[in-house]
């Protein structure tokens, strides 16, 4: 699903072509796990069909023709929505919050405010789950135990890149 949300991302700053897309991508996220083009050009159909992208244009090229895409007014308010929700505790949700604020800060959106509500979320979660563990099993506190360490490795990582948000932004609009 992060995929979807990171080509709005990058569509919302401009038009772009599929290749584009993949390449900008694997520039900004892909480091562990870049994205295959088939998955880029299925998201663009997705996107297009539930009108959150449209076609731009088409040119033709030594290949097929190119389709350039631009985001739409829906797919604003989409990615507006998918970037204020914070993320429920999961293994591995730092990808996903790195996402979050590099798109946000392209976007001119406020990444500390993601970030804070982030935090509030994550802090909700651990004291549920603290409550939650107080009756648990040995076998479901220990359970317990693995998502609460989750959280706080996600909390640190927050007060971590809130700390370098600045020298984040000036890296990326480069």
């Amino acid at each position: 699903m992060t995929v979807l949300y990171a080509l709005l991302g990058l569509l919302e700053e401009g038009d772009r072509h599929g290749y584009d897309l993949k390449q900008s991508y694997d520039r900004r996220f892909g480091a562990s796990r870049p994205v295959r083009f088939g998955q880029v050009y299925r998201t663009l159909a997705q996107l297009h069909r539930d009108g959150l992208v449209e076609v731009a244009g088409v040119e033709a090229g030594a290949g097929p023709e190119r389709k350039r895409y631009s985001i739409t007014a829906e797919g604003v308010t989409d990615l507006e929505r998918w970037l204020s929700e914070p993320e429920d505790p999961q293994p591995h949700l730092q990808a996903v919050l790195f996402q979050k604020v590099v798109l946000a800060l392209l976007s001119g959106r406020s990444a500390e405010a993601f970030l804070d509500a982030q935090r509030d979320r994550l802090f909700a979660a651990m004291r549920d789950i603290t409550a939650a563990r107080r009756e648990a099993s040995p076998q479901d506190s220990l359970l317990a135990d693995y998502q609460l360490f989750h959280i706080e490795a996600d909390l640190r990582w927050i007060d971590h890149a809130a700390g370098r948000l600045g020298a984040l932004e000036r890296e990326i609009r480069l």
